[in-house]
């Protein structure tokens, strides 16, 4: 009990500085995500709420990174494995889903989704990420910069205005 109001607690604190973040616009800065064990940085930018996962409709005949539809303050927002999406799980473990939040994309990218994410790892701004070369392979164009953070470890940012223009990622819903 006391780890889930300490979780609520974090994700309420996280919302807060995510939007002073986004007052502050001086400054680039990210949402740190984790998803099947690989760290992502999402734009503040293009962001939107962070929701705790709620009761999900499920869609028959989806692919199975498209987790379903769910209520999202009055809108139904179709809701992504980003881990799944990305080919890296083919479902959601049961214990992840204790700390899995769903990142509803921000309003002005004008498409109902959000991305469930495994873990949540605060924010990062430019000052605590070096940019690092890109790799050799070829990326999606949703895929951004590549940044080190102080402790070594390599986030690999997900820009979602790409992401919401991506013809797979539209055809979320879809038969397979």
């Amino acid at each position: 009990m006391a780890n889930k109001e300490a979780l609520r607690e974090l994700q309420g604190r996280l919302a807060e500085r995510l939007q002073e973040a986004r007052e502050l616009e001086q400054m680039m800065g990210w949402l740190a995500v984790e998803a099947a064990g690989y760290p992502f940085i999402l734009p503040l930018t293009e962001a939107g709420e962070i929701f705790q996962p709620s009761t999900l409709l499920e869609v028959p005949h989806t692919r199975p990174w498209f987790l379903g539809v769910a209520n999202l303050r009055g809108a139904l927002t179709g809701v992504v494995d980003l881990a799944g999406f990305l080919g890296l799980r083919e479902r959601v473990p049961a214990a992840v889903r204790e700390q899995a939040r769903l990142v509803a994309f921000n309003t002005g990218l004008d498409i109902n989704a959000a991305l469930l994410v495994d873990r949540l790892a605060g924010l990062r701004n430019a000052d605590q990420l070096q940019p690092e070369p890109p790799p050799n392979e070829p990326l999606p164009a949703f895929a951004g910069l590549r940044c080190r953070d102080e402790s070594g470890r390599v986030w690999q940012e997900l820009r979602l205005s790409a992401l919401a223009r991506d013809e797979r990622f539209l055809r979320m819903g879809q038969d397979v």
